[in-house]
């Protein structure tokens, strides 16, 4: 549900992401907020250009520019694609739903590698003799978003009943084994799943987008 406050006057659109989104949560989890801001268009005429992303002002919140994170999720970007479909909204703008509205055209078999290749860096940078089981609980739940998303056409957000095996991760309480074999199932369920997607994201509605934003911020 979108609240009324803003945090920040240019922000057309702000979510939740992180565990509080993914039905991940515990008692200590931070609220980790992720946002898209639209500069003004006439700082993009002067020799110094306005930032690509921000960090704050609040704790834990991240935000890119609007083309930024346009051309993020175009090359489907896993983290700024799951942005869009975010079950917490916090700061939504009209320029902000029409994003939302838009977020289908971000969406291509481009995000079928994209989330496999992010997935398996992390895989790359475990120890299997002392691993971060969080972030082996991440790749897992990046997997798992993936294999979602080639099926259905929408990353999956909320883990759902994924919820406990993922924790259970998390906390250390799988062996590393089952992790890995875990893994490498999914990744050849990713690898070998027939997609819904289409070859090439939308690229002319996307950019209809940001030349409205910028003939709205002259």
């Amino acid at each position: 549900m979108a609240q009324d406050i803003r945090v920040s006057d240019d922000l057309i659109l702000s979510v939740v992401m992180g565990s509080r989104a993914y039905g991940l949560e515990t008692d200590d989890s931070d609220t980790d907020r992720r946002g898209v801001f639209a500069a003004p268009t006439a700082a993009f005429w002067r020799l110094d250009k306005p930032a690509t992303h921000r960090d704050g002002p609040l704790p834990e919140q991240f935000s890119w520019e609007v083309e930024r994170f346009c051309r993020l999720a175009l090359d489907a970007n896993p983290t700024v694609l799951e942005c869009l479909w975010s079950p917490i909204v916090e700061v939504i703008t009209p320029a902000g739903r029409r994003l939302r509205d838009l977020r289908g055209a971000f969406v291509s078999e481009r995000a079928q590698a994209s989330f496999a290749g992010y997935a398996d860096t992390q895989f790359r940078r475990l120890d299997p003799a002392a691993p971060k089981w969080k972030q082996a609980m991440h790749m897992m739940r990046l997997l798992l978003s993936g294999l979602h998303l080639v099926r259905h056409g929408e990353p999956l957000v909320q883990v759902g009943p994924h919820r406990d095996r993922l924790l259970a991760i998390k906390r250390g309480e799988l062996p590393w084994a089952e992790v890995d074999a875990w893994r490498a199932a999914l990744s050849a369920e990713l690898a070998a799943a027939p997609s819904v997607l289409r070859a090439s994201p939308d690229r002319d509605r996307v950019e209809d987008f940001l030349v409205g934003v910028r003939k709205e911020n002259l």
